[in-house]
């Protein structure tokens, strides 16, 4: 954060990102009132106190993840937010209460509570220290020195995530086990510096999510498999993978180097034969021979090395199935604990059983109650016929009752000749109600269909 290219990106009096708060040059007496020190303590004012530690705490975080750093200094602070020549004065305070409530750790005790042997200026952070913040600390005087070292917890926590994200990602996530020098070059946008790197590793460290071992004089990194897995000790297995994945590196780069200076020696043969010395075009085509032959001979060794790390990745994915199956088999087991054939049976036994219940239950219902009346249904078929044949007949010395007549011609009959229906509609047109026929109509009458 502090490191002199930032510095001099950073313009001065004023936020970088320039997302300050409206009132920081529209409200001359709120900002004087903010820029002012707080008073020794909360219980002489609390109003007071609390407004401006809730105008600075959350702008002091939200410019640091503006910024995309995990590391801040009270000095730092204090230029970024100058404002017209003046800088707040109660910085200092804000910081100490961030750091009260667990939102800001030093530096020194954030790696004091992780494993950091493994990083070569973790000692040195701690032997030069200035004498006066020990002092300080020893006396119980906790005030934040300008030039100390704070971390963002929550921000170096989504920083850790962006950078596991990022290996998750991209190709060195083919195996585990990763060189740290070709991680820090993956990570080099998302970590401004070696240091805020290392925090990052630091932080995933205690999450359990990786692993750093020096191997040989090299730092390798081991990521945990899953994002939900933890982390396992680096074994033999990945130590002899990953000097298989460099042996690999190793012969693609010479074989690289060779390839192009057989391309150099084939061109020195061409201009040779250009400038017509031919035994210097020989001796070139014969030194590009040779060294065609070394690379097909590393192409062979570099063929021998990809497919033992694929047969390697391929037993390791078996491996990750195979433990599938065997948990879906355990889960299933499980699952069937309590079941067995006969039970399936008794059960289907009993929902059968229960469907017959219920057909029953639903016919006794659909019979309906006969309020202790008995009827025979012989009788009652041989009533429905006398009453269909005498719907059939037509009616003969009957009185005439103009409202009879309309109900039987209601239903219109068929088997009416054309000279009658001509006959009744004329009829139908003298008639002063038109639905009201003569006396001496025809016994069989039409009614217009309605």
């Amino acid at each position: 954060m502090w490191s002199p290219e930032r510095e001099a990106e950073a313009p001065a009096g004023g936020d970088p990102a320039g997302l300050l708060p409206p009132e920081w040059e529209e409200d001359e007496e709120r900002m004087s009132f903010l820029f002012s020190a707080f008073k020794r303590s909360r219980e002489v004012n609390s109003t007071d106190w609390d407004s401006k530690m809730g105008f600075w705490a959350p702008l002091v975080l939200s410019h640091s993840r503006r910024q995309g750093v995990v590391r801040l200094r009270l000095r730092d602070l204090q230029e970024a937010f100058q404002r017209k020549g003046s800088v707040p004065l109660g910085l200092a305070t804000v910081l100490q209460d961030l750091l009260r409530r667990g939102e800001l750790q030093r530096e020194s005790d954030f790696m004091a509570s992780v494993d950091s042997s493994w990083i070569s200026w973790g000692v040195g952070v701690f032997l030069l220290k200035p004498l006066k913040w020990t002092l300080s600390n020893m006396l119980g005087d906790h005030k934040v020195p300008a030039e100390e070292v704070l971390v963002a917890v929550e921000l170096l926590k989504e920083k850790a995530e962006e950078v596991y994200r990022l290996y998750q990602n991209s190709p060195l996530s083919s195996h585990p086990v990763v060189a740290l020098s070709e991680l820090s070059t993956l990570c080099a946008g998302s970590c401004p510096d070696e240091r805020t790197f290392y925090l990052v590793l630091l932080q995933l460290q205690k999450e359990k999510r990786v692993t750093v071992l020096e191997q040989n004089g090299e730092k390798i990194v081991k990521f945990a498999r899953g994002p939900h897995a933890k982390v396992s000790p680096v074994n033999d297995v990945d130590v002899g993978v990953y000097q298989l994945m460099q042996s690999e590196q190793l012969l693609s780069r010479k074989v690289e180097s060779l390839s192009q200076e057989a391309e150099r020696y084939k061109e020195e043969a061409r201009r040779a034969c250009r400038a017509g010395k031919k035994q210097l075009a020989l001796r070139s085509l014969k030194a590009k021979q040779r060294t065609e032959k070394r690379i097909e001979a590393l192409h062979a060794k570099l063929d021998t090395v990809q497919g033992i790390l694929d047969r390697i990745y391929a037993s390791q994915t078996d491996q990750m199935v195979f433990n599938a199956y065997q948990a879906g088999v355990g889960a299933l087991k499980l699952s069937m604990k309590d079941v067995t054939v006969e039970k399936a049976e008794s059960l289907v036994d009993q929902i059968q059983e229960l469907c017959d219940t219920q057909d029953e239950v639903s016919q006794t219902l659909a019979g309906g109650v006969t309020n202790g009346l008995d009827f025979d249904s012989e009788e009652l078929e041989k009533e429905l016929d006398i009453l269909l044949q005498d719907t059939t007949k037509e009616p003969s010395d009957l009185p005439y009752n103009p409202q009879e007549t309309f109900y039987i011609n209601s239903v219109p009959n068929t088997r009416i000749s054309d000279a009658e229906l001509e006959a009744e509609l004329e009829k139908l047109s003298l008639s002063e109600g038109g639905l009201v026929p003569s006396r001496k109509s025809p016994k069989r009458q039409l009614e217009p269909t309605l």
